[in-house]
């Protein structure tokens, strides 16, 4: 993370740099079927969430390997999340919700190796997945209600002059669900990232100046504990993003609870 070059006497780092995509092979333009450094990190998630299950469910035993463990603690999480907030009927939709969490919470994690990128910290992937959500609620709840769905902008208890204006509120605040729920995930994962970035540009002023002396190891401590708080960061939005898809699922399944 720390890619910094000694220039004019200075130094001269760049903490966005890490987030660019560029093709895996060869320096040309990027179309949608280029195979990038984007879509190699988003098949590696695929890769470890399909092995840990995989794996984890090969010979299960009675006392569980530590891949089980993962995948049974994944699973149970997510299963009792889903339960809790929408209900026994919202079960059917768990494996849809568990695949979320554990995409996003796996490629947060490997995000974090040296040397890696992080799918999730670019918006266009984020808002794939928070568009998806919202179409996806959205056209379950006209499934199952029809048009009654719509009743959920409006609130019947208020007053009846009241209720145009809370309808709009409403409706504005359902159609911004999709770009706040991808703009959270991206602008966390990747405002942790610059940070540890910025920090790590400090460490070798002890090869260039004096005053290394005192900021490099200032430095370490900073990027030591700012990783630390990036290894939570990563399980939280993980879960920031899937309660908030539980709860439009929720609303989608029971509008008449909004």
């Amino acid at each position: 993370m720390a890619g910094e070059a000694q220039s004019e006497g200075g130094l001269s780092f760049h903490p966005l740099q890490q987030f660019e995509v560029h093709p895996l092979f060869g320096d040309g333009p990027i179309h949608w079927y280029t195979i990038t450094n984007a879509t190699v990190w988003l098949l590696l998630v695929a890769v470890v969430v399909v092995g840990i299950f995989v794996l984890g469910s090969t010979g299960r035993k009675l006392v569980p390997s530590r891949i089980q463990s993962i995948g049974e603690l994944g699973y149970d999480f997510v299963h009792n999340m889903v339960v809790d907030v929408t209900g026994e009927d919202g079960a059917k939709y768990f494996p849809i919700i568990l695949t979320l969490f554990l995409t996003i919470a796996i490629s947060n994690m490997l995000g974090l190796l040296p040397g890696s990128f992080s799918p999730t910290s670019h918006i266009a992937v984020t808002a794939v997945l928070g568009f998806g959500v919202f179409l996806f609620v959205t056209l379950l709840g006209l499934y199952k209600h029809g048009l009654h769905f719509l009743g959920m902008f409006w609130m019947s208890s208020a007053p009846l002059f009241l209720r145009p204006i809370i309808a709009l509120i409403e409706v504005i605040s359902y159609f911004v669900r999709p770009v706040s729920h991808s703009i959270r995930l991206a602008g966390n994962i990747m405002a942790g990232h610059a940070v540890i970035k910025v920090f790590a540009a400090f460490a070798p002023l002890v090869l260039i100046s004096n005053f290394g002396l005192v900021v490099t190891p200032l430095s370490i401590v900073a990027i030591t504990a700012i990783y630390a708080l990036e290894v939570v960061v990563a399980i939280i939005q993980a879960y920031v993003f899937t309660i908030l898809t539980c709860v439009y699922l929720r609303d989608a399944l029971h509008p008449g609870g909004h």
